[in-house]
């Protein structure tokens, strides 16, 4: 039986390969729901949902809709026990990874490539973007500052504001150069700059692969 743990590594190596340019974000919450792991490439952002042998469809059906409204493309991966029916479980738009162990190690097959997610909607991926992403996305712009208005406010300025295929490179950009190391520093420093209280410091998990 092939766990998630086991698939992981491979998987995102088989990934790097295939896309070049990439990030991979692990354990991403966005939403109700968390995406297994997140990728930032030059062509889009990925979610990408792993269900190994041990794992059930249960769930699955809410996480579809979730993944749906946050990123450009997505796909599952899959252990041999299910690749005989995950196609009846996620739209056809998604694409199917399949892994099977064999005396090397693990196998991946690319069962179907992904297309293009119709229903994505920047609302809702623009939240994916710390309060300093869109304040620096608003500078490259030449934005008003909008120092006293809501996180929702500044997003939905930003995507009425900048072309769409400005914003998309980037937004992209932005996730490429995340640096979790110093974003607690870097939050209580704006913070300060805009005359609130400065948060107190916690750990922010870190992306595994960059």
């Amino acid at each position: 039986m092939i766990y998630d743990k086991d698939i992981r590594e491979p998987l995102f190596e088989l990934l790097e390969e295939k896309y070049g340019k990439s990030r991979i974000l692990e354990e991403k919450i966005t939403g109700k729901a968390r995406a297994d792991a997140v990728m930032v490439t030059n062509g889009g952002l990925y979610g990408i949902e792993i269900k190994s042998d041990a794992d059930t469809y249960t769930r699955l059906a809410g996480q579809v809709k979730n993944y749906d409204l946050y990123y450009d493309y997505n796909y599952v991966v899959v252990g041999s026990s299910h690749g005989g029916h995950i196609s009846e479980h996620v739209p056809g738009y998604w694409g199917i990874i399949t892994v099977e162990e064999i005396e090397e190690g693990l196998d991946f097959y690319v069962m179907r490539e992904p297309e293009s997610n119709p229903n994505v909607t920047w609302e809702r991926k623009i939240e994916i973007l710390w309060r300093l992403e869109l304040k620096h996305i608003q500078e490259l712009n030449n934005m008003p500052a909008y120092k006293d208005k809501s996180k929702k406010f500044v997003g939905d300025k930003i995507i009425n504001t900048v072309p769409e295929d400005i914003l998309q490179e980037q937004f992209l950009e932005e996730l490429f150069e995340r640096d979790y190391e110093t974003i607690a520093d870097r939050i209580n420093e704006y913070r300060r700059a805009n005359g609130k209280r400065a948060r107190r410091k916690r750990k922010y998990k870190r992306n595994k692969r960059v």
